[in-house]
Parts: structure tokens; C-alpha cells; sequence
């Protein structure tokens, strides 16, 4: 049976043993639990200044923003504003993409659920004015789709800008001030932010690479707010996830969204092939989903400027954990802080972080040999020396230069499933998933992102 009591000076020890462990300059840990957010901190936010982490202090959550922009699109439906089924070019005549049927096609809801097809990797810098989404929007026009609209999960941040453009011409703001307004405000969030300027009136948690800070604390642009840019403090991302649990309630009895809203945003749309990163075997509106021998949760994670958040909520227990880092072995820490505590609190059992089994299958590669192409980068699958599987991820086109191509050798997990060695999400093993489009493509997933075989 679940422990309904949060005991805050045992788990605090805990978190100092287990952010040293896996040196982590400095981990904000919330619980949500028994009705109350406890907020604990450890280690310093910057190591070359020593400033120590405290409850309050702010991090970059990465694409943990995308919840916060799919509770914004939920408002809208709420007021009869936008239907989430009617072609996304009813409210953006400018939103296009280089298929005439997909732009005629894409609705909210695919945008949502990362079955739109749009890509990720479109980081396109629009400028610092208010009009930098409607900018982005616009240079987006011309990035092929990952594949064609509602054919797959793929995940996909360029969506989730074009939903951000949605929010502003339907409240007449721009995102960072709806957001404000329409969410930080009435849930009481006076940690949260979304510019760099305004972190600056807080403990600001600095990226670390290695032992050392980061060159550069946050490079993204002004447009990757709605899919990657919230600045938050654990406990108001709890009190965040406190509304959902509570029907779209906030703690002062007002409400911000709809009982209908909140459980459309945690219905599965979309079962997700690669069931390993963020947790997630399916999507709903916003929301990662995931079953955990029939224990359901939602969340999402994020990642920034070598800062890294984490969000795990388990309705049937009223638990939500909030795990927000500036470097290190964040993934193991995660995953040793976050089995204990859902165990302890929700009884829930988080399955063992990916990796090859002891023993691998025989696999026939030859199907899935070749190469696999979406905007910007070029998946390449081919045989070793041994006769194994081998991958090269590259980035090219408009992101060349970004990052050097990462190769390693392939595990078969199963025969669609295999484990690469190369990090991503800070993980020993990444999963490499093969599968196929509803109309027969072949693809490859690596980070979730689908890309489909073209030689």
C-alpha cells in the first residue's frame, strides 16, 4: 500500500545522497502528495559562483513548455474559440507546408498529439519582437513534413509554435503574455516566467557540461517559447500539475479549465512506437501517457541549455513528482529518485531504464538496412564488420554544422527494436525503433522523431 505521508527530512537526505552520486551540480525536487507541495533543493546552481540551490530557485524546463501551451489551446476550446478537428488554416490562413493536402488538412488536435507529421528540429530564429511566432510560422512554410498527416507519431516541435500562433490571434496577446495572464496568474505561479529577463529577479539555475558551466545559459530564440521555453520553479510546476488533478480547479477555487478539457488532454490519441523516452508508450492532447502494469500516469520532460525537467503524475494516487537539474548524470538520478518515490507514494513501478538484454535475438537486418531521411537530418543503417547492425545519425541541410554525426553498433531488443549506445536524453542506451506508416512506409524512430526509408 502507498505511503500517504510525505516525510520531507528523510526524502531531503535522499536527494543530497543521490544528486552527489551522480554529480549533479544542483536538483529542485516537489511533491505533490497528501493535498500539500513539498518543495525540497540541493547543491548549487552554479558551480563557478557557488550559489546554493533553494525551493524558489528557477530552471529552464525545456519542452516541458508544451504542456503549458496545449492547457492554453484547451482554454480556447473551452470558450468556442477554436474546434480542435476544423484545418488549422481556418484560424492561420498563413500556416502552410510544402503538401498542398496536408496544409488544407492539419488540424489542432494532430498538432497536439504529434500526428500532424510537422518536424522537430526547425530552429529558426525570428527575432525578439512580439511577431517572432508569426514570423516563424511563416518561414515554416517551406520545411518538409516528417510524414504525411495523421499517419504516425512523430514527435514535433514546429507544432507546437504554430499553436502558440493560434493562442495569439484568438486572445489578441502574444504567447509569453496569455500565459501570464491566463495561466501563471490564476494559478498563482510566481516562479514561472518565459523571457530571460524576467529570471534574472531570481535564483537562476546555470547549465553545466561536465564539471564546468555552460558557455552560453540559454541559446534558444523568442519563437521556441511555446515548445520550449517556461522558466519555472519545481513547486509551481506542481502546482501546475495540481490543477489537472483537480479537474481544472485552481487552489483558490478558480477555475481555468473545464473538467471535460482536463480529461480530453490525458485520453490517448496516439500510441507511440518508441515506449522508452519520456516514459511515454502513447500521447494524448499535450500530455505523455504511459501504463505502468495498469497503473496510468501522465507527464513530460524537458530539456535546455544542459538543464533538464521532469514531470510524472499518477492521478489514481493524487502524486505528481517535479525533478528539475543543471547538468551531471540527471537521467540516473531521475530514475533512482523518482522509482523510490512512486513506489513509496503511488505504488507505482516504474519499468528499468532501456537497455539491451543480456542475451540478443537474431535478427535479419536486411530489411531495415538503408537510408532514412526527415527535414535536417539523415539516418543511415547498415551492416559492421561482424555482420551486426550499425547507425549514423547526422544532421544536414539547414542544420549541418550543428552537432557532429553520431555512430554506433545495434542490439536487437526485439526485431523492431534496438539499442544504440550513443546518448541522447542523457541515457546509456537509446532506442532506435523501426516500424511503418499507415500507408506502408517504412521509418525509423530515434528520439521519437519518425523518419521515412528513401533508399
Amino acid at each position: 500500500m502507498p505511503v500517504t505521508h510525505f516525510d520531507a527530512d528523510r526524502w531531503q537526505a535522499r536527494l543530497d545522497e543521490l544528486r552527489a552520486a551522480h554529480h549533479v551540480p544542483a536538483a529542485t525536487l516537489a511533491v505533490l502528495a497528501d493535498g500539500h507541495v513539498h518543495e525540497l533543493a540541493s547543491g548549487v546552481l552554479h558551480r563557478g559562483t557557488g550559489v546554493s540551490a533553494t525551493p524558489d530557485s528557477v530552471f529552464l524546463a525545456g519542452s516541458l513548455a508544451k504542456a503549458y501551451t496545449a492547457t492554453l489551446v484547451m482554454q480556447l476550446v473551452d470558450s468556442g474559440g477554436l474546434d480542435l478537428d476544423a484545418p488549422v488554416v481556418g484560424v492561420l490562413p498563413e500556416f502552410a507546408t510544402p503538401d498542398p493536402e496536408a496544409t488544407r488538412t492539419i488540424t489542432a488536435r494532430q498538432l497536439l498529439s504529434h500526428t500532424g507529421g510537422v518536424t522537430n528540429d526547425f530552429f529558426h530564429d525570428s527575432g525578439r519582437g512580439d511577431d517572432c511566432l508569426a514570423k516563424y510560422v511563416e518561414a515554416a512554410g517551406d520545411v518538409a513534413l516528417d510524414c504525411p498527416p495523421g499517419t504516425a507519431f512523430s514527435y514535433g516541435s514546429l507544432g507546437y509554435v504554430v499553436l502558440g500562433r493560434i493562442v495569439e490571434v484568438l486572445t489578441g496577446q502574444t504567447w509569453d503574455q496569455a500565459l501570464r495572464d491566463r495561466l501563471f496568474a490564476p494559478l498563482g505561479l510566481e516562479h514561472s516566467m518565459t523571457l530571460p529577463e524576467e529570471a534574472l529577479r531570481f535564483r537562476t539555475a546555470m547549465g553545466h557540461v561536465g564539471r564546468e558551466p555552460a558557455a552560453v545559459w540559454d541559446m534558444m530564440p523568442r519563437s521556441a517559447g511555446p515548445y520550449g521555453r517556461v522558466i519555472v520553479s519545481a513547486g509551481d510546476v506542481a502546482r501546475f500539475a495540481k490543477m489537472h488533478l483537480d479537474g481544472g480547479i485552481a487552489a483558490d477555487g478558480t477555475r481555468v479549465l473545464s473538467a471535460d478539457a482536463v480529461a480530453a488532454m490525458q485520453r490517448r490519441e496516439v500510441d507511440s512506437p518508441d515506449k522508452w523516452s519520456m516514459s511515454a508508450d502513447g500521447w494524448g492532447l499535450g500530455w505523455t501517457l504511459h501504463d505502468w502494469n495498469g497503473v496510468f500516469g501522465f507527464g513530460h520532460d524537458g530539456n535546455a541549455g544542459a538543464q533538464q525537467s521532469y514531470l510524472r503524475v499518477i492521478p489514481q494516487a493524487g502524486v505528481a513528482v517535479v525533478l528539475l537539474t543543471n547538468g551531471g548524470d540527471f537521467a540516473r538520478l531521475y530514475a533512482d529518485l523518482f522509482r523510490e518515490l512512486l513506489a513509496e507514494l503511488a505504488d507505482a513501478r516504474m519499468p528499468a531504464p532501456f537497455a539491451p538484454p543480456a542475451n540478443p535475438p537474431e535478427v535479419d537486418l536486411t530489411p531495415l538496412l538503408g537510408s532514412y531521411r526527415r527535414a535536417g537530418t539523415i539516418t543511415t543503417i547498415s551492416r559492421d564488420d561482424a555482420g551486426g547492425a550499425r547507425i549514423r545519425y547526422e544532421f544536414v541541410d539547414e542544420l549541418e554544422g550543428i552537432a557532429p554525426p553520431m555512430e554506433a553498433s545495434l542490439v536487437p531488443v526485439s526485431p523492431t527494436v534496438f539499442a544504440a549506445s550513443f546518448n541522447l536524453g542523457g541515457e546509456a542506451y537509446s532506442p532506435v525503433v523501426f516500424a511503418t506508416l499507415a500507408d506502408g512506409t517504412p521509418c525509423v524512430y530515434v528520439s521519437m522523431r519518425a523518419a521515412p526509408k528513401t533508399a
